[in-house]
Formats: C-alpha cells, sequence, structure tokens
C-alpha cells in the first residue's frame, strides 16, 4: 500500500462496515513491515483512548508478516506459542492435505509462528485461511488483529468481531442516503451543506464529485445515527428535503435518489 502497489480495501469496508454497526472510524493509519513502526502506532492508538483497534496484514508465515511482534512490543508482553491457536493451524493443514491441496504436513517454525501470539491474547477461528485472528483487552482498549487477504478478513470479522461491536454500540442504528445533483458545483453547494448540517445537527454531509469540472455532478451523501431506525430515517428525510429545496432553489438539478437501510 505505501508503494502504491495495492489499493488499501480493506480498511474501505471495515470503515464502512463498522458504521452500519453504530460505531465510528476515527482514523486510518497505513504502516510498514516494521516492529517498531507497528509498536509506536499501536502506542499512539492506545493514548488517544481508543476503544478498539484493527489492524489487518501481517500475521502470516512469512518474514515480512510482523504485526504480532509490533503488537507484542507496544504492550510490553512476550510471545508465546497458543496452544489453540496451535491446534487451529494444524487442522487447517491437515485439512489441506485431506483435500489434495498439500502432499503432506510438517509442523515448521514457519508454520508454528502463526500460532506465536502475545501474552494474554486469545486466536480467533479462520473459517477461510489458515492464520487465526488475534484478540488481547489492554486496559480499556480492545485490540483485533485481522489477516490481510480480505475474504479471510471478512470472515473473521462477521463471524466473531462484528457480534462484539454491536453489543459496544447498543440499540444505535445507521441509515444513510444519496442526492445526486447536477448543474451546481461543489464550491457553491458548500455553503449549503454547512446551513443544512447546522439545521439538522445529527446529519452527516458529505459531498463527492462524480462528473468533471465542466459538467457538474455530485453524490451528496446524507448520513446519521440514532436509538432507533424510525428516529434515524426521520433525521435523514427531514435533512434531505432541505438540502433538496435548497440546492434546487441554486440553480442545481435533482437526480433521483437512494436509500440504502
Amino acid at each position: 500500500m505505501l508503494i502504491g502497489k495495492t489499493a488499501n480495501t480493506n480498511a474501505q469496508w471495515l470503515a464502512k462496515r463498522i458504521i452500519t454497526l453504530g460505531l465510528n472510524t476515527q482514523r486510518i493509519t497505513s504502516i510498514g513491515d516494521s516492529i517498531d513502526e507497528i509498536s509506536t502506532a499501536l502506542q499512539e492508538a492506545i493514548q488517544r483512548t481508543t476503544n478498539f483497534i484493527i489492524t489487518t496484514g501481517g500475521l502470516g508465515p512469512t518474514f515480512d508478516d510482523k504485526t504480532l511482534e509490533g503488537i507484542a512490543k507496544a504492550l510490553e508482553r512476550k510471545l508465546e506459542t497458543h496452544d489453540q491457536a496451535l491446534k487451529m493451524v494444524r487442522e487447517k493443514y491437515c485439512q489441506y492435505v485431506e483435500e489434495g491441496q498439500l502432499e503432506k504436513f510438517e509442523v515448521t517454525p514457519h508454520r508454528v509462528k502463526m500460532a506465536k501470539l502475545p501474552k494474554g491474547a486469545e486466536p480467533l477461528v479462520n473459517p477461510v485461511g489458515t492464520a487465526p485472528g488475534v484478540i488481547i483487552k489492554h486496559n480499556n482498549t480492545t485490540i483485533i488483529a485481522l489477516p490481510g487477504v480480505p475474504s479471510e478478513m471478512k470472515a473473521i470479522f462477521e463471524e466473531s468481531i462484528a457480534p462484539m461491536l454491536k453489543q459496544a454500540a447498543g440499540k444505535v442504528t445507521f441509515f444513510e442516503t444519496s442526492l445526486y445533483v447536477t448543474g451546481i458545483g461543489e464550491s457553491a453547494v458548500a455553503p449549503l451543506i454547512d446551513r443544512v448540517m447546522q439545521d439538522n445537527p445529527y446529519v452527516y454531509i458529505k459531498s463527492h464529485p462524480k462528473g468533471e469540472e465542466r459538467i457538474p455532478h455530485l453524490e451528496l451523501h446524507l448520513s446519521t445515527t440514532a436509538e432507533n431506525s424510525s428516529l434515524a430515517k426521520k433525521r435523514v428525510s427531514r435533512a434531505l428535503i432541505q438540502l433538496s429545496d435548497i440546492v434546487q432553489s441554486n440553480g442545481g438539478k435533482i437526480k433521483p435518489h437512494k436509500v440504502k437501510p
């Protein structure tokens, strides 16, 4: 990611999924394969009294998979071979042998590496791949390490993490909709958005340019969280009506919008 070879689709997916569960993502950071950099970034996040820290990537068997070492250094804990994690790794490789993906399974140092967790951490079942996810509590912060392979990351998140985040969010509901506008530029829309957000303090509105400078085409994305879906929809609907009226009175044209529950 830091050399521009890979797009950070994991971060985009996680941010979207987290907000639908009723929580907010405060910061997204990309870090190189450096134990010191991982440790420093983690310590900085913990100092901000973050409730959850989620990392992706760096859990595999190769030399550049250093996430757990970085976490261990940040928390000043030792890496230890976790019996349950090692059992998970063994079972996966045995499954690969049964399926004909491997001829035989041997316990090698590289494979054991995937079961070396910071002291006090627990493994999370990986339904798709080999390396277990990892969860560890540090004071009031829960640190979650997920594999970088998108299918593995998503599978572990949905099975083990989403229920935890949903419980933390309580009964909060997320609701969003989009308004598509032509004939008015983003700079002209900005003060209109500010006005609507001032009148609707619980609704967040973000403009996304979709066309060229000469042919303005904007998506205006409205979202909110509330104690229940009825209130969330009411808040967004009120802001949507006001925004539509004010945009059209300033020369913009409205296209049909879509609602995302």
